[in-house]
């Protein structure tokens, strides 16, 4: 349950890290809004996943899947360039929250 947990942290980062990024500062309300409910999300999934995983781990986890899918979303919407170099860089990003998990 708390690997299930710390993935949907994970994705809830990518959220709210898009979210502050769209809020101009915390100025537009409705990506504000987003950002604040989203960032509590997370980190009470952070900390319940901590409760049972090794907090490197966990922390590690969370921010490859959080950075990942972030970086992932902004290539798909055109935000930041798309690269092979790009994409092989975020290959090892994954692989190595998958080898995090395979070893734990």
């Amino acid at each position: 349950m708390a690997w299930l947990v710390l993935v949907v942290s994970g994705v809830l980062e990518a959220v709210w890290a898009t979210a502050l990024g769209r809020s101009a500062g915390l100025t537009r309300l409705v990506p504000s809004v987003v950002f604040g409910m989203a960032v509590v999300l997370s980190m009470v999934g952070l900390a319940y996943a901590m409760r049972s995983l090794p907090t490197g781990t966990a922390y590690a986890v969370w921010v490859g899947i959080g950075a990942s899918l972030t970086v992932g979303y902004a290539m798909a919407t055109g935000v930041e360039p798309v690269s092979v170099v790009r994409l092989l860089f975020l290959a090892m990003i994954i692989g190595g929250v998958v080898g995090l998990k395979a070893v734990g």
